[in-house]
């Protein structure tokens, strides 16, 4: 997922609550979401460990990765530009289950 089609999503998520509960919603998804930038930099000096794949909660993908040391680093290379798609992906699960959480 790139950063435009991050944003729509988040822009459209957000759009369909009330305007008194937008920010609740605001402030509940920015202390649950998570930074690509931190990810990527997880990622740069510790994804051969996994690290930044268990921070995201993918426990076996970052099992796998420990395991193997990062695909003997080939893993963690193509990490490398897969995580903040990852990290937007997660983002966006987030927005979704914190708007639901305000619905009810």
């Amino acid at each position: 997922m790139n950063n435009r089609e991050y944003h729509f999503e988040f822009v459209s998520i957000g759009s369909n609550l009330p305007e008194e509960k937008r920010t609740a919603f605001i402030t509940m998804y920015n202390t649950r979401a998570y930074n690509p930038v931190v990810l990527f930099g997880l990622s740069v000096f510790l994804g051969s460990l996994g690290v930044d794949r268990f921070f995201l909660g993918q426990v076996l993908l970052g099992f796998l990765k420990l395991i193997t040391l990062g695909g003997l680093g080939i893993w963690a290379f193509v990490d490398l530009f897969l995580i903040g798609s990852a990290a937007r992906r997660k983002n966006i699960e987030i927005a979704t289950a914190v708007a639901v959480s305000l619905k009810n």
